[in-house]
């Protein structure tokens, strides 16, 4: 046999025992295909079919009738499978007789209480009033979460008896996994119950058959009653008759059962009144639970039941209902400023505050709480801003033990700059760079820097969150669906209005930021008005460049964060104008810095000669400047959106006069160490470099260096600085973008040559004076006469002893720089050749001899200095010979030639210097 024909088997029933008209529950195997395969029903021999209701082939519900078995069997018989067996009995229980005055208690399930009197669908059968699975077919709860069907299905319902129910949702939550077979099962069940609708009253009659049996049987034995008594043996009407009879009979009953209906009635109201409680606890117990779910931060279960109330008993008209309601609002009030309250509190998180916000939309919290959240979080910004300011001045006018190290701020800023001076040495010798002091400017933090930092650290830790919070609701992030939709309209009028207050809360942030850094860094290009309110620096002395360029790159990160929130780039202008000014600044600062610093150099000097006659002087210089210009690199770089430093013309102004100062400083420290008197020199640390020649041992032996040594060296620095140091300068100052470098190198070369010149006269005057001023004592030494002498043999003293000291210059001037030689010993040469001149035209009458001595005197000493001659002294040479008179013959020319070559090799050795020197140099 196959699946679909065999018999119905009812393997259980629940209750298994009962008074006639019980409801139970049949269960088994084959019950049935569908209620029309359903053909009989028997409960213990009574036919149950009438009352019976199939809800699957596995699960049948009916009522037991008046049977006359006290036990039997339940058989089910069905088209397909036939009549069917049992393995259960149901027990039939008789019901005991009560009394009219006997007191009964008997429970009443009031959960599905009806009223057939008062009920819509008045043509539902009672036991179906509301069916539990209106399709027939196995219910299967799906595990589809709830959230994603209310967001699949907005506003519906799976409730079947809501007016918004959602068929789709329906069979999702509850048939997710029937087969196509089994709805269309559902559709044949609900077309059948369609149908039974449309029988009218059939299904009622059914419902209530047996209420109609006793109904009809208590009718008949009136009936028959009347009969037997007969109409003529009443008198009067029949119908007065009963009516008279069943009035007496009320009256009766009333009397005989005051007190049972007294205590019906108040049983009645109790019944009701723990109705009422039980289906309306939620509200009675709600004041309760919100207290309570409050407490514990269960906002979201509050919010939910507040929901619910109000759809349920928001418009009620019920006194009762009314009360409990207005209590729910006063609790649902005090939340609401419990949240707000919380909202307003600070510091608060970004997280913390966007629930207190959706908290308070869902509540309907009147006006807007999150522009007051966003309004409370900007004055506690400015409050932490100004609080950093407070601390920071408190800290550093506090006592000296309490604060650190970094108090002192005027000694402190000195010593925290690093060193220029003491970091560099001779470029040219090959030394390395050594500093000369630790990074303690590293470590010792001045206050002012340490609270840009502090200061620059809140903004980024707090304006994130805050711009976060304005986006957020701008886009509506913050509330939830429905009071997104209730708040839109009102949002949208105001959000202009909302956006130009908020610009200015950040506008007004900036403009505090920058004020409190203007305040600390720049005191005086702080405003007067708000000196006190941003200033409290006031008598420090200004911060060093490095800390000043530390400070723009603190700015500068601070700017990119900020900039990285998307913030307009018109509400961070103000950021950008005061990074310019500091950058400015910082580039005036560390320029007048270096200026400074340049005019110590002199205690640096160590007139430690080179091969090539410089001190480490020069090398130091510039890289004293280069140093000052690679600090500046970060600062001179433009940033993208930053302006050029040198954008101004004034700016452009003083840097060029700054730069020029330093040139003009290192100037000032060569005249310094030219003009030093003897005694202030120190010598204890003089050498000469291994590679040129030890001639200092020779001049002086105990290495003192006379005032003609040092303008000797200082001008061969002065040298190197014209062709090599000035230059060098000048093209880093155009590498790092400077402006108007041509008017820094002609004023610079101006005052330099200027200073060359000076020094250079000065030590002609000191060499070339007593050379000249030797020449007329010597000349005329021992009563000599121009017209009175002797034939000559050799040139006299007077001029060897001036070649002597020409020759002496030379060696001299050698030994600092070679380079020096040919200029020194021209101008020395045509000092002594005017000397000379002037001394030959001044003499009246020359005898024979005493015009060949002088010729050969002239002449040899023109011709031992001839590598060295200028136009002006071979004038002068030229102007003493032609003084004297004319060689009478060739015995006289043959004379002088041979003095001349005789004097020559005589003093070879020493006239060897001249013959090695290089051509005659054309500056004088």
């Amino acid at each position: 046999m196959s699946r679909s024909r065999q018999p119905p088997l009812v393997t259980g029933i629940s209750p298994n025992e009962g008074i006639p008209w019980t409801k139970v529950t049949i269960r088994g195997e084959n019950l049935g295909t569908g209620p029309a395969d359903l053909i009989g029903l028997t409960i213990c021999g009574h036919n149950c079919l009438l009352t019976a209701e199939w809800m699957s082939a596995s699960k049948i519900v009916c009522r037991v009738g008046q049977a006359k078995n006290d036990k039997g069997d339940i058989i089910v018989t069905t088209k397909s499978g036939g009549r069917g067996t049992s393995t259960v009995s149901f027990k039939l229980l008789r019901p005991e007789k009560i009394g009219i005055l006997d007191q009964s208690a008997v429970w009443v399930d009031e959960m599905n209480y009806y009223d057939m009197r008062t009920d819509r669908n008045k043509g539902i059968p009672p036991l179906s009033l509301r069916p539990a699975n209106p399709l027939g077919i196995e219910i299967e709860k799906s595990k589809f979460p709830q959230k994603d069907l209310e967001t699949l299905f907005p506003g519906m319902s799976a409730d079947f008896t809501s007016e918004n129910f959602s068929a789709a949702w329906y069979l999702i939550e509850n048939h997710s996994s029937a087969s196509f077979e089994q709805l269309k099962m559902a559709i044949t069940h609900l077309k059948r119950q369609a149908n039974k609708k449309s029988e009218g009253s059939l299904a009622y009659v059914k419902g209530g058959l047996s209420t109609f049996f006793e109904a009809q049987d208590a009718l008949s034995a009136i009936h028959q009653k009347l009969e037997v008594d007969g109409t003529e043996k009443v008198e009067g009407s029949m119908t007065q008759k009963l009516e008279n009879v069943l009035n007496r009979a009320s009256n009766t009953a009333d009397t005989l059962f005051q007190e049972v209906l007294g205590r019906k009635d108040k049983a009645d109201s109790t019944r009701n009144a723990l109705n009422v409680l039980q289906r309306f606890k939620f509200l009675f117990n709600l004041p309760l639970n919100i207290e309570r779910n409050t407490q514990k931060g269960d906002y979201d279960v509050v919010i939910n039941d507040y929901e619910k109330a109000k759809s349920l008993f928001g418009k009620t008209e019920v006194q009762v209902f009314k009360k409990y309601y207005a209590e729910v609002e006063t609790r649902i009030e005090a939340l609401r400023e419990l949240l707000l309250e919380k909202l307003l509190e600070t510091p608060s998180t970004l997280h913390d505050q966007k629930r207190y916000i959706r908290h308070l939309s869902d509540l309907h919290a009147p006006g807007d709480p999150a522009w007051q959240c966003i309004g409370a979080q900007h004055r506690w910004i400015l409050q932490l801003m100004h609080g950093c300011r407070e601390g920071c001045v408190r800290d550093l006018k506090g006592p000296p033990g309490l604060h650190g190290t970094s108090l002192d701020l005027d000694a402190e800023l000195r010593a925290s700059a690093p060193s220029h001076l003491g970091q560099t040495v001779s470029l040219r010798r090959g030394s390395s760079f050594q500093p000369g002091r630790d990074d303690a400017w590293r470590c010792k933090t001045p206050h002012r820097v340490a609270f840009v930092e502090k200061l620059t650290k809140l903004v980024l830790s707090q304006l994130p969150n805050f711009w976060k919070l304005w986006i957020s609701y701008v886009n509506g992030s913050l509330f939830s669906e429905t009071a997104e939709k209730s708040g839109h309209i009102e949002r949208s009028k105001n959000v202009r209005q909302r956006q130009n207050d908020f610009k200015k809360m950040i506008q007004e942030v900036m403009q505090c930021l920058v004020k409190l850094v203007r305040g600390a860094l720049l005191p005086l290009g702080a405003a007067e008005g708000g000196g006190r309110q941003h200033g409290g620096w006031e008598g420090k002395a200004e911060l060093p460049g490095q800390w000043l360029a530390h400070v723009i790159q603190t700015l500068r990160l601070t700017y990119d964060s900020l900039a990285a929130l998307e913030i307009p780039s018109d509400l961070l202008q103000t950021i950008q104008d005061l990074v310019l000014d500091l950058r400015v600044r910082c580039v005036v600062v560390t320029l007048q810095h270096t200026a400074e610093d340049i005019k110590r150099l002199a205690e640096k000097e160590d007139w430690v000669v080179d091969s090539e006659g410089l001190t480490s002087l020069p090398c130091r210089f510039e890289r004293c400047v280069l140093l000052s210009l690679q600090s500046l690199r970060g600062v001179l770089e433009c940033k993208p959106g930053e302006a050029s430093v040198f954008q101004h013309p004034k700016t452009q102004e003083e840097v060029c006069q700054l730069s020029i100062n330093i040139m003009q400083g290192f100037l000032y420290c060569l005249e310094q160490l030219s003009t030093k008197p003897d005694a202030d020199v120190d010598t204890a640390h003089l050498s000469v470099d291994v590679s040129s020649p030890d001639l200092f041992g020779s001049i002086h032996e105990d290495f003192g260096l006379t005032s003609e040594q040092r303008l000797l060296i200082v001008l061969s620095n002065c040298c190197y600085l014209e062709r090599h140091t000035f230059l060098n300068i000048a093209e880093h100052f155009e590498k790092h973008n400077f402006q108007g470098i041509e008017k820094i190198t002609q004023v610079s070369m101006a005052s330099l040559k200027d200073l060359d010149q000076r020094l250079f006269e000065s030590y002609i005057e000191l060499k070339a004076d007593p050379i000249v001023g030797s020449l007329e004592p010597g000349i005329y030494a021992g009563y000599f006469d121009w017209r009175d002498c002797l034939p000559p043999t050799g040139v006299r003293n007077y001029l060897k002893e001036a070649l002597v000291n020409i020759i002496a210059v030379h060696a001299e001037v050698f030994t600092v720089s070679k380079d020096l030689v040919p200029r020194v010993l021209s101008r020395v040469v045509e000092a002594v050749s005017e000397e000379l001149s002037r001394l030959m035209q001044c003499v009246s009458s020359f005898s024979r001899n005493g015009a060949l001595q002088a010729r050969l005197e002239i002449c040899t000493l023109r011709d031992t200095v001839a590598a060295h001659l200028t136009l002006e002294s071979r004038s002068s040479f030229k102007q003493a010979l032609e003084a004297l008179p004319q060689l009478s013959g060739g015995a006289d020319r043959k004379l002088l030639e041979e003095l001349l070559s005789r004097v020559k090799s005589g003093m070879h050795l020493q006239l060897a210097c001249f013959q090695a020197a290089p051509p005659p140099a054309v500056k004088t």
